[in-house]
């Protein structure tokens, strides 16, 4: 009868610590690989699918109810957010769905359910909102509908109307990040008001000529983009004289608060930056991600404030 000996023993326990630290080898690169994959899928959702620049338009939002001494309304808010998810989604996405309608990538039909969630979401929302906020939405709707979707086949829509974009995108911004949540909340309209609305449409017209400037070498032609028709040089001096009233009319404001202008002047400097940094050359997350987040950053720099003082 075969008896083992001390030396088999230890070669047969050396193997079994082999072949367990090999699978335990094999199965960390499986869940690495696992959650490597799925990082992948959620940074392409948030940036791809138009959260994040919901996001953006969230924050604004809330930066009205701060400055004008609202209550958190959630119901404006998440409409904002919803709203801004699934127009975003629609126009950049309906015509290449509908072409591609039996070949769709996973990611794609993702994109595709968080924005009929979002739809949803925002039809319900619209529906508990008051009457008058309720035909100030269907009138940013309306310009949604017509910058997306062509009137007939001789009258494009405004997304490729030459030079109407940027006005368009900055108006429908400012509209809903602080005229629904003013409406709703039954404020009067007000000078400060006034002075918001044009610093909300100023800074989201830099950030989409930053936008312009590095989707130069993508952007059809015909579309006479700032860049197109100026050059990037001079569209980044543009930019620079736009951030001047944005920042001075700070100081015009009747409840002007110093801190207020401080909190300004860095998101000033954080876009002098950005426009120094654009270039047809840089990565589209350059735009997607650091250029979108400034209102979020103006967002944290008020709450900031809040929290410390």
């Amino acid at each position: 009868m075969f008896k083992p000996t001390k030396i088999t023993i230890n070669l047969i326990i050396v193997s079994i610590n082999k072949a367990n630290f090999e699978n335990s080898t094999f199965g960390r690169e499986i869940l690495n690989k696992m959650i490597k994959n799925a990082l992948k899928r959620l940074v392409y959702l948030y940036l791809n699918g138009s959260v994040h620049v919901a996001v953006a338009v969230f924050a604004l939002v809330q930066m009205t109810f701060y400055f004008s001494k609202i209550p958190f309304d959630p119901i404006v808010s998440l409409l904002a957010f919803s709203g801004t998810l699934f127009s975003y989604n629609f126009i950049k996405y309906a015509d290449v769905v509908y072409r591609n309608r039996n070949t769709l990538s996973s990611d794609m039909k993702w994109v595709i359910g968080i924005s009929v969630i979002a739809m949803i979401t925002g039809i319900i929302c619209f529906f508990m909102l008051e009457p008058l906020t309720q035909l100030v939405t269907i009138g940013f709707l309306l310009l949604s509908v017509l910058y997306a979707i062509p009137i007939n086949p001789k009258i494009p829509n405004l997304r490729n109307w030459a030079g109407v974009k940027i006005y368009i995108v900055s108006l429908c911004w400012a509209g809903v990040s602080l005229i629904l949540p003013i409406v709703n909340a039954g404020v009067d309209m007000t000078f400060d008001i006034g002075i918001k609305f044009i610093q909300r449409f100023l800074l989201v017209l830099i950030l989409i000529l930053i936008f312009e400037i590095v989707d130069l070498q993508f952007d059809d032609k015909r579309l006479k983009t700032v860049p197109q028709t100026l050059g990037v040089e001079k569209t980044k001096k543009l930019i620079l004289l736009l951030l001047i009233p944005f920042y001075v009319l700070e100081f015009f404001k009747v409840g002007f608060e110093s801190i207020q202008a401080w909190n300004n002047l860095v998101i000033v400097t954080l876009v002098w930056y950005f426009t120094r940094e654009a270039s047809p050359k840089k990565s589209k997350y350059f735009t997607l991600f650091w250029v979108e987040s400034v209102p979020i950053i103006w967002w944290l720099l008020v709450v900031g404030e809040n929290w410390f003082s």
